[in-house]
């Protein structure tokens, strides 16, 4: 049992937990929660006895067994399997004494450490050392590679492996999914599911949080609150409690009439997919928890294109690949500016590296890519966050890569539009060199946006974003009107933003015809069958992304109508805000009745339109 009685911590002179106490038991399993910065890493510090409490008690068995994951993984010439190993110190313990009892010929010491390494099951030791490892994402070959051969993210995964195999009572993990991919993300779920200590994660990824936590410590203005349930019901709680602040009402209650105003639109068009169907439960779920979110220092949108060309980029027999190697091979793809595509598959399948050829910034190695003239694209990459300038501030930054408009505005504009992603008053002036990944993330979503792109590339954006501003950017990107792919393994995002799944793997790309539960259990399947050499087939997979030549002239004039629906509803939100002021033009009542009819005559049509694309596609219509 871990207790805390009127704790007090501090980093230097920086208070960052006052007056706190709680209590969690023996095999509870705790998501924490909190803006970055909160405190929440430190109460882990305090926690393994490396940061000494200010004031009060933090009570922690001496008994228990700890561990935690190294951000920081130091390169050594050890085989990766053997590092892993290396967490279990009662293994190695018995190890060692085996060894010695065989050198000095000590017969009864000898048989006593075997019986330990039986009783510890070391016989399995690697085997289980092994399932850890191919669970997040290593191969078999990879295991005999010393730690020195892979990555910084690879080193952190393989200090995961190392805290998973340790046999401790209390393991603490600090953003466990940031250096994983989906089907990683997914297996880690059902291990801590079986885990039967004490865990302690603190997370951003709220679908992780749902999966694995029955109560959430939430740190929050030096305060340390703990929820009964998972995070959708602290959630819920939490905005239930700040929609009693009436100064708060307003703000809500506009934040509030957005997404509901988002779910109307969406409603009217959502086809039969399961994918659209569960995309709108989603929505409707953020409509519920938006109060919860109206406090957040963060708030955007995506201003309209200025020119939305019809396709935005095409793939005609295509491949990609790097070093000269084929990854995906066989690419038949057009994206439009109305499509919303969440690219999907195992780890290193090709998701990033078709996203690199997609945004330009690699060629294809078959085939051809061809943009439109007009196509002004928005690409987010971890490897972005680099380019950045260290000695530059986020000033100087927008003002040189926020696009011409940035480049000649008034400094109150480049404030303001800093101030939307939560660099306020002199942080708008810091050298970037000093941010963390999360600021750095911040302001390259921030250059993006100012850059009015029609086609968003988005290669795990959520890496480093706390809660608040993984809302703030799922809510802007409903309302961006241009095309939209990502990657991701925030799965809350893909629910909310996606209406099409795209599945890499196999080195191909083909349409994913399910959601993402149903991706899920795909990815469940595959990792069975891999021992049998077998492929799950994904549910219902078509035969290619190209359109059969029948539903061609049905989705070019399905696209032609959702263009037309974009600009009618753009001109009648604009009518709208004029009339709030007592500001219509002259027959600007009668020329808003004309805008509502000519809306629900072409959302007729497209649902008409959306139900005959179903049924060519069910009947196997080529």
């Amino acid at each position: 049992m871990l207790t805390a009685r009127g704790l007090y911590l501090r980093r230097g002179t920086l208070s960052l937990v006052e007056d706190a106490s709680f209590t969690i038991h023996r095999g509870e399993k705790v998501g924490v929660v909190g803006a970055n910065g909160a405190g929440k890493s430190s109460l882990f510090a305090a926690l393994r006895a490396d940061l000494a409490p200010d004031r009060g008690d933090l009570e922690v068995p001496a008994t228990l067994a700890i561990a935690h994951v190294e951000q920081e993984v130091e390169a050594c010439d050890q085989a990766a399997i053997e590092f892993v190993l290396d967490g279990d110190g009662r293994l190695r313990d018995a190890q060692a004494r085996i060894e010695s009892a065989e050198r000095e010929g000590d017969a009864l010491r000898l048989a006593r450490a075997h019986a330990e390494f039986e009783t510890l099951d070391g016989y399995r030791a690697r085997a289980r050392a092994a399932e850890i490892l191919h669970g997040l994402g290593f191969t078999a070959a990879d295991h005999a590679k010393t730690v020195a051969q892979f990555s910084g993210g690879w080193r952190v995964r393989l200090a995961m492996a190392r805290a998973l195999g340790s046999r401790a009572d209390l393991l603490l993990l600090d953003e466990p999914t940031n250096h994983l991919d989906l089907d990683a993300i997914v297996w880690l779920e059902g291990w801590l599911g079986g885990f039967s200590g004490t865990l302690l994660a603190i997370s951003h990824d709220r679908e992780f949080l749902d999966a694995i936590a029955g109560r959430i410590l939430h740190v929050e203005n030096r305060r340390i609150r703990i929820h009964a349930g998972n995070y959708s019901q602290f959630e819920r709680k939490r905005a239930e409690e700040l929609a009693q602040q009436n100064a708060l009402r307003l703000r809500q209650e506009r934040r509030i009439a957005e997404i509901g105003a988002f779910i109307d639109r969406f409603r009217a068009k959502a086809t039969k997919s399961r994918q659209a169907q569960s995309r709108l439960k989603t929505l409707e779920r953020m409509e519920r928890i938006m109060p919860a979110h109206v406090d957040s220092p963060f708030g955007f949108s995506f201003e309209p294109p200025a020119k939305a060309p019809r396709p935005l980029v095409t793939l005609e027999s295509a491949a990609c690949g790097h070093g000269g190697r084929i990854v995906v091979a066989g690419i038949d793809a057009s994206i439009g500016p109305h499509d919303r595509i969440a690219l999907l598959g195992p780890n290193g399948a090709g998701k990033s590296t078709l996203t690199r050829l997609l945004a330009g910034e690699s060629p294809p190695l078959a085939g051809t890519r061809t943009a439109a003239a007009d196509l002004a694209v928005g690409y987010f990459a971890q490897h972005q966050l680099e380019q950045l300038r260290a000695t530059e501030s986020p000033f100087w930054h927008l003002r040189h890569s926020g696009g011409p408009e940035y480049a000649r505005c008034d400094e109150q504009r480049v404030r303001d539009h800093l101030g939307r992603f939560g660099f306020g008053g002199d942080r708008v002036f810091e050298p970037v060199g000093r941010f963390s990944g999360g600021e750095k993330a911040r302001l390259a979503l921030a250059l993006i946006v100012a850059r009015r792109p029609n086609l968003l590339l988005l290669d795990e954006p959520t890496n480093h974003l706390d809660l608040e501003m993984r809302h703030a950017l799922t809510v802007a990107l409903q309302d961006f009107g241009g095309g939209l792919v990502v990657v991701s393994h925030d799965r809350h995002l893909i629910r909310a933003v996606a209406d099409s799944l795209w599945l890499v793997a196999d080195a191909s790309l083909r349409p994913f015809e399910g959601d993402l539960d149903d991706y899920q259990e795909w990815l469940r399947r595959r990792r069975s069958s891999a021992r049998d050499g077998a492929r799950p087939r994904a549910p219902a997979a078509r035969e290619a992304v190209a359109p059969r030549p029948r539903l061609a002239p049905l989705r070019r004039e399905l696209a032609d109508l959702e263009a037309r629906i974009a600009d009618l509803g753009a001109e009648r939100a604009a009518l709208d805000r004029a009339m709030e002021r007592g500001e219509a033009p002259e027959g600007g009542y009668a020329r808003y009745g004309e805008l509502v009819r000519s809306i629900d005559a072409l959302e007729d049509r497209w649902l008409e339109l959306a139900e005959s694309i179903e049924r060519l596609k069910a009947a196997g219509g080529g």
